[in-house]
Formats: C-alpha cells, sequence, structure tokens
C-alpha cells in the first residue's frame, strides 16, 4: 500500500515491513483525506437518516430550541432556561435570522407560523423550521469534530492515532444521536471536551504561554455550563483527571523562574479582577433570591446558596497547586495560571449578555440545584435530607448498572465505545505490567471518571443524548494507551481486530438514525408537555393549548 504524501513526516514505526503494521492498514488515505473521508461520511449519515425524517419524529428538545427561536425573532424572551440551552437556542435563532435574509425561509419567526387549524400549511412551514435546526445540528458536530482532530494532532505523536480517535469520536453514540437533533448536550460536552484536550496538550510541555491556554480551557468549560449545567460534574473531575498528565518537559520554561515572571503574574492578577469585577453582576444575579424563585430551586447546602460553588473554586486551585509541585512548575506560573482561569471563567460568563436574561444566570451559577429539578425521587430525597449513606448507595447502584452496560451482554446498549472499553479495560493492565504506568493511570484515572459520570446519569436512564458525556473520555483513554503500546499495532491480530471495532462502530453508531427513519408511530406524547414548554405553538394533533384562528 502506497503511503500518503504526509506520512512521509513521521518515522515508520516498522523496520521491516511497513504493511504489518495495522495503523498505517487502517489509515490508508492519509490525515487529510481520512479527515475528509469523515466528513463525507457524517454528511451522508445526516442526510441519509435524519435531515429528511417527519418533523415531529424527535420532537423532544427539537420543538423546545426551535420555538424559542422562533418566539426570540418575533422579539419576544427567551422561555425555556431548564439546561439552559443557551447557545442552541441561539445558534438556531440566528441561522434562522441568516436563513431567511438570504430568502431560504420564510418560518423563521413565530408570527410567521401559520395556525395549527390549517394543518397543511402548519406542516409545511414546521417542517421548514426544524429541518433548518437539523442543519445547525450537524454543522455543529462537524466543527467539533474538526477541533478534536486539530486538539488529537496536538496530543498525539502519530497521526494515524490521531485519525482513528477523531474516527471513533465522529462515529461514537453521543455524535450519532445529536448530529440530527437539537439538543443541549452537544455543545456543552464538546466545549468541555476540547477543554480537557487542551489542556492535556499543554500540560505535557511547558511555554511562556501556557497560562493563556488554561484560561482559554475556563472560558470553554464555562461556556459549556451555560448551555448544559450538567458538565458542572465533568469539571469538578478536572483537578483529579489532569494529575498524571505532566512529563518531564512539564516544568516551568526559563521565563517562569526568572524575576520578570512576577511583572507576568501581577498583570494576570489585574486582568482577573477586570473580568471578575465586569462578570460580577451576572454572578449577583444568579444569586439574588427572586430569580432563584422564579426558578424553584432549592439550596443544596444548610440552606444557602453559594456555599459549594465557593468549595469547587477551592478545589480547582488545589488541584493546580498539586500538579505544580508534582511536575515542577514554577510559583510565578503557578499563581499566573490561577489567575488566568479566573479571568477566562469571567471572560466566559459575559457571553450570557448575549441575550441577557437572569433566568440563565440563576441556572448557570446554581448548576446543582439546577440538576436536581429533574432529578428522580430517589435521589432528591437523599440530596434534600442530606442523607450520604443514602446517596452513596445510589451511585454505587448507578455503576453496577453503568459496569452491566459495557458488558453489552448484560445490558445492550446503541454506544459503539462500550466495544472500545473491552480493550481498555485489559489495555490498563497489561500497560501497567509492562512498566508503563503513568500511561496506565491515565487511562484509568479517565475511564474511571467516564464510569462515574454516566453512574449518575443512571438516574435518568443513562439516555443515549448522555453518551456525548463520557464517550470522549473512553476515547482518549484508548487513543493513549494505544500510542504507548507500539508494538501492539504489529500483532498478527491488531489489523483483523482493528477492522472488526470500526464496523461494529459504524453498525451501532446507525442503529438509533435507522430506527428512527423506520419507525410509524404517531407524535402524540408531546401532548404532555406541549401546553408548558410551548403555550404560543400548539400542535394540530392536540387539545391545549387552544388554537389560535
Amino acid at each position: 500500500m502506497t503511503a500518503s504524501p504526509d506520512s512521509q513526516t513521521s518515522a515508520s514505526p516498522s523496520p521491516s515491513d511497513p504493511r504489518s503494521d495495522a495503523l498505517a492498514r487502517l489509515t490508508p488515505f492519509g490525515w487529510n483525506g481520512g479527515l475528509a473521508f469523515i466528513l463525507a461520511l457524517l454528511a451522508a449519515s445526516f442526510f441519509l437518516a435524519g435531515y429528511f425524517v417527519i418533523y415531529w419524529r424527535n420532537a423532544d428538545m427539537d420543538f423546545m430550541i426551535v420555538y424559542n427561536a422562533l418566539v426570540m425573532n418575533d422579539g419576544k424572551p427567551q422561555a425555556f432556561f431548564d439546561h439552559p440551552s443557551y447557545f442552541t437556542i441561539l445558534s438556531v435563532k440566528w441561522w434562522f435570522q441568516a436563513m431567511h435574509s438570504l430568502g431560504l425561509l420564510d418560518a423563521w419567526k413565530l408570527s410567521s407560523i401559520p395556525s395549527a387549524l390549517n394543518v397543511p400549511a402548519f406542516d409545511a412551514a414546521m417542517t421548514q423550521a426544524v429541518r433548518a435546526g437539523r442543519i445547525v445540528a450537524w454543522l455543529t458536530a462537524t466543527i467539533f469534530v474538526i477541533g478534536f482532530a486539530a486538539l488529537a494532532r496536538c496530543i498525539f505523536r502519530d497521526w494515524r492515532i490521531a485519525l482513528l480517535a477523531t474516527f471513533a469520536f465522529a462515529f461514537s453514540g453521543g455524535i450519532a444521536v445529536h448530529m440530527r437533533i437539537l439538543r443541549s448536550e452537544l455543545i456543552a460536552a464538546c466545549l468541555f471536551t476540547l477543554a480537557l484536550m487542551l489542556l492535556i496538550a499543554v500540560s505535557r510541555r511547558a511555554g511562556n504561554w501556557r497560562p493563556l491556554a488554561l484560561a482559554g480551557a475556563a472560558a470553554l468549560c464555562v461556556l459549556g455550563m451555560e448551555n448544559k449545567v450538567q458538565i458542572i460534574l465533568l469539571i469538578a473531575a478536572l483537578p483529579v483527571i489532569m494529575l498524571p498528565f505532566g512529563s518531564a518537559d512539564s516544568a516551568s520554561a526559563p521565563f517562569w523562574r526568572g524575576s520578570s515572571a512576577w511583572l507576568a503574574v501581577l498583570l494576570s492578577a489585574i486582568a482577573a479582577g477586570v473580568m471578575l469585577a465586569l462578570a460580577w453582576p451576572l454572578i449577583a444575579a444568579g444569586l439574588e433570591p427572586e430569580s432563584i424563585d422564579i426558578a424553584q430551586l432549592h439550596a443544596l447546602i444548610a440552606g444557602r446558596f453559594g456555599i459549594y460553588q465557593i468549595a469547587l473554586l477551592g478545589w480547582i486551585v488545589a488541584g493546580m497547586i498539586a500538579f505544580a509541585a508534582l511536575w515542577r512548575v514554577s510559583a510565578a506560573e503557578t499563581l499566573a495560571s490561577v489567575f488566568a482561569v479566573a479571568t477566562g471563567a469571567s471572560l466566559g460568563l459575559l457571553a450570557l449578555y448575549l441575550e441577557y436574561d437572569p433566568q440563565n444566570a440563576v441556572a448557570v451559577i446554581n448548576p446543582i440545584e439546577k440538576m436536581l429539578v429533574f432529578a428522580d425521587a430517589p435521589a432528591t430525597s437523599a440530596t434534600e435530607g442530606g442523607k450520604i449513606w443514602a446517596a452513596i448507595a445510589l451511585l454505587f447502584d448507578g455503576v453496577k448498572s453503568v459496569v452491566q452496560r459495557y458488558t453489552f451482554v448484560l445490558f445492550t446498549s446503541p454506544r459503539p465505545t462500550v466495544f472500545l472499553t473491552w480493550l481498555v479495560f485489559p489495555g490498563i493492565v497489561y500497560a501497567w505490567l509492562r512498566g508503563e504506568r503513568q500511561t496506565a493511570i491515565q487511562a484509568a484515572v479517565l475511564l474511571l471518571s467516564a464510569i462515574g459520570i454516566d453512574a449518575l446519569g443512571v438516574r435518568r436512564n443513562l439516555k443515549a443524548e448522555y453518551f456525548i458525556l463520557t464517550d470522549p473520555l473512553i476515547i482518549l483513554a484508548g487513543a493513549l494507551l494505544l500510542e504507548k503500546l507500539r508494538d501492539l499495532r504489529f500483532s498478527k491480530w491488531a489489523y483483523p481486530i482493528g477492522v472488526a471495532l470500526i464496523v461494529a462502530h459504524v453498525a451501532v453508531s446507525q442503529a438509533e438514525p435507522v430506527k428512527h427513519v423506520l419507525k410509524r408511530s404517531g407524535p402524540e406524547y408531546i401532548c404532555e408537555w406541549n401546553e408548558y414548554y410551548e403555550p404560543l405553538l400548539p400542535m394540530p394533533w392536540c387539545d391545549k393549548p387552544p388554537k389560535r384562528p
């Protein structure tokens, strides 16, 4: 097989016969060609099993997001704050405006949707609007796949591993679901994933500008929370996740060990103070009692809001100090990084001013309380009643359920990364026995974090929509092991196992989309929440809310 031109830049891992390298055989198109192939497959999947599906088939958040975009384009305030889906709603709103200005979309605001009494006209308008929204979902997923690929190249020295990791991400269960529907998890989870990958990349190599990278990661995390507050759990895991990702090259660059570094610390502190002052009104709005009462939130600790948020900030700073001590990062760089994180987080918070509403601030500033609004009865009882042992029992029950799902045999799942865990678990043990203990710890921390987050997701049945939160952790764990255990790629079983994984990955990831295409049941279930979430947009098949003439 002829190697691609860009493969010439990396040394051949096989001194005798390159054809024995399974990774070379699995990536025949090179980096650029391989990435183009992945994006083309994603587009084909979207248009064959997604775009043309009847408009009410995925009517859960599709309708809620489209409704809010239509309402806001009519000059009315945002009506949906549950997640709070901030950027998902804004992206659809702006897309509708752009499409309408080009003459490509008539159904771009609420007043342009015909009455539900005129069923053919209503169906035609809603089909237009929902399909336009689905284009936003596809483009968003495509952009994040490209971002994942770019950062994978920064993390992994071998472009083949970076490309296979990108393929696994692009055809993960999470992307497969979110690429064709409008939900809040996609933007939130992918922003966190990019932040994590950025941190991994800069943690391994020192540089004068590393604190700026931490500021960028902090901003990405806060922006993600503005779309789905549930990623607060992933953010809380970051200090532990990052500890084993240092290296001999992580020690501070000479600049950060000189006297001039303290000037940079001072400038970082000033920037943090200025940005925090700008963001403070948003923080105050999020803690304002009247807005909290409107959101119907209940304080998690001692009847007071804001306690665990301060603890989380302390936890993040403690993690940064621990990393600095472990990997010889200077005090000056550590302080500058702490201020940089504060600057980036404040900058991310300022995005709420794009379309300001205090209820978005309430959701973002009080993420755990917002999550508990959707918790089931046992979880609510354990948290609000302070029943620590009951909460621990629920967590262990969740872990048990996750492990069953990872086996696939005990609990089937439309999640292709399940098969990847079959290699990651033994890969961690093998790496440890081989003496590659740091890599084993890195993969184990990522995998355990995925299990922990999934265990909490079990309380809401770990729906396919939640896979996007943890799939990237599993994929990165597998890629890290593959990078370090280089001899495995020359095993006679490596290529057939790789092909089997790719086939299974694609087949399982497309199962849910194909099922929706073939589904024949009607849309009646939406009537349960239509009146609450869409009071100004009655559906033809629902009795409430009343239809306007």
